[in-house]
């Protein structure tokens, strides 16, 4: 009993479970004193968070297939089904006293259900996805943050909002209360906002964003996940005031979306594998021992007639057959010149076929592609922090950075470019075009997706591009064009024949949709796998496609031909 996919949401009761949720639809309830799995149960689309009850009860789970889900402890029997949302939940929890859970969701609504799954209210007026939401001590009021760059708080009575603070304007993924009331928020800035009577102070904490903080209020610590692949351990006072006590660098294996206290000094640990990790804070010392990577694969291309592909565990390989490993997580693969570019989750780019390290960045890298300017090959690759990296080759087997430029404010999630431009679209939902010739900023287009945007590619005129509002749109030289897509859920990847005359699109739920571009026509939807898609590329064959998958498979997508 193992994840096969990374582990997304991880939670802990006392000294005794346990609960992992992952990108393998899985929930799985562990022994908290002895490391073995005790049960598991599933969802029907990736699992995000976990959380127990105060009295280890229950455990309710979050999913992007539009519910939550309460557990009864230890025999994991289903309780009830949270239904009503109509996008991600992203996490839901226990009120204080264990009779309703509070849920929130990328479709900017959280509700409130009791424990037989009955909707009892809804909260309106974020206006961006809301991605984590705590109870106050005496259950009153929920507290939420979102993408909309605020922290807002709710009567539990009247379901009305009571209070507002603006953290900037910058994306905020995190939040927690302590007993007394006070909030710690932490924002894509790397910054923690503490909030309290109405007074907001923020602290300079990381060197890119925070994805998760988590409270003891038992122990009055705090601990902050980042993308800058580090955990810092704080020390709350009863002035208010925050002080380090421990930093560490985090393991490769590790996935800084979620942290748990367990126990006296230790913390688990999402990982990219088949359990948690364990941090023991007190004495320093990691516990990865048993991880087995996750199966994943997260890119495929083909290049010199060969298939390539690569995903959580690092390993590259070709035609199906192992070559290498670089050690982490790797989230693209761009064949430029004798080398075969890589990177993801540690910052570091590598050449895949050797194995080799090239260049490291302060943050994830996410995506890649190639161009020309003044006819020298370079290659651009978007950041989790927003800039796009450009290099060009140094010999045969080395890279040098010659340009960084600032895209966007927000993680890239994918980039593209002709002879005259660079296309990016990034988590926010902007989309952006730079000259090649200066990489001046020509266009920059304010919600390019209603939601986030999470791809593009180069097609015959311009570009395209999807997201999560499950739109294909066009962004071409004569004007814009937006296309409803037959997918139901996210569309994560998007990829164009070699042509450009074929542009294909692939969803979180394993369904493949393709666009005639001739006939702004859509094909019949496919769907080979139930497991989501990640990267969808032309096969080498003019209008068929390969998608890879988190179940670990790579597929062939035949476009039909016209008659």
């Amino acid at each position: 009993m193992k994840h096969i996919g990374p582990i997304s949401g991880i939670a802990a009761h006392a000294a005794e479970f346990v609960a992992t949720a992952g990108y393998d639809n899985q929930v799985i309830l562990w022994n908290a004193r002895t490391g073995l799995p005790i049960h598991r149960v599933h969802h029907d689309h990736l699992a995000n968070q976990c959380a127990f009850s105060a009295d280890g009860k229950h455990l309710v789970s979050a999913s992007s297939d539009y519910t939550a889900r309460i557990w009864e402890v230890p025999s994991m029997r289903l309780k009830a089904v949270l239904s009503g949302h109509q996008d991600d939940v992203e996490m839901a929890v226990f009120s204080p006293d264990g009779t309703l859970v509070a849920t929130c969701s990328r479709d900017h609504v959280l509700r409130i259900f009791d424990l037989q799954g009955n909707l009892k209210g809804s909260f309106h007026g974020h206006q961006a996805d809301v991605i984590s939401v705590v109870w106050s001590p005496d259950g009153k009021r929920l507290i939420s943050s979102s993408d909309d760059g605020t922290v807002r708080q709710w009567d539990t009575t009247s379901f009305a909002q009571c209070d507002e603070v603006d953290i900037g304007g910058v994306e905020t993924d995190t939040i927690a209360i302590t007993r007394n009331g006070v909030v710690f928020a932490g924002d894509d800035e790397g910054r923690i906002s503490i909030i309290c009577q109405g007074q907001v102070r923020s602290v300079a904490a990381h060197d890119a964003g925070i994805k998760r903080i988590v409270w003891n209020d038992d122990k009055q610590l705090l601990v902050t996940l980042s993308y800058d692949r580090s955990a810092i351990l704080w020390r709350f006072d009863a002035q208010h005031n925050l002080s380090k006590l421990r930093s560490t660098a985090l393991p490769s294996i590790i996935w800084p979306r979620s942290c748990a206290f367990v126990g006296e000094e230790e913390l688990v640990f999402a990982t990219f594998g088949s359990r948690y990790a364990t941090w023991n804070y007190e004495r320093d010392e990691w516990s990865v021992d048993g991880i087995q990577p996750a199966v994943s694969i997260n890119a495929v291309v083909t290049a010199q007639g060969q298939q390539y592909s690569i995903g959580d565990a690092g390993l590259l390989f070709r035609d199906n057959k192992p070559v290498t490993g670089v050690g982490s997580l790797c989230n693209f693969l761009l064949p430029f010149g004798p080398l075969l570019l890589t990177g993801g989750q540690m910052g570091q780019v590598f050449d895949a076929l050797s194995g080799q390290l090239l260049y490291q960045h302060r943050s994830p890298l996410n995506c890649g592609t190639t161009f020309e300017k003044d006819g020298v090959p370079h290659a651009l690759i978007g950041t989790y922090t927003g800039e796009g990296l450009v290099f060009i080759l140094d010999g045969r087997d080395s890279l040098k950075l010659v340009a960084s430029i600032a895209m966007h404010d927000n993680a890239i999630k994918g980039v593209a470019a002709n002879e005259r431009y660079l296309f990016s679209v990034c988590a926010s939902a902007d989309a952006a075009l730079h000259r090649i010739d200066d990489f001046s900023c020509a266009r920059h287009i304010d919600n390019a997706h209603a939601r986030i945007s999470n791809g593009c590619c180069q097609i015959e005129g311009g570009f395209a591009s999807i997201g999560r509002d499950l739109k294909l749109r066009l962004w071409l030289e004569g004007g814009d064009e937006v296309y409803d897509s037959p997918h139901q859920h996210s569309i994560k990847c998007i990829g164009a024949s070699a042509d450009g005359a074929i542009i294909a699109t692939a969803a979180y739920n394993g369904t493949v949709a393709l666009f005639n571009l001739a006939t702004r026509s859509w094909q019949p939807l496919q769907r080979p796998t139930a497991s989501g898609i990640s990267c969808i590329t032309h096969s080498g064959q003019q209008h068929d496609f390969l998608a890879s998958s988190y179940d670990g498979n790579i597929y062939g997508i035949a476009a039909r031909r016209a008659s």
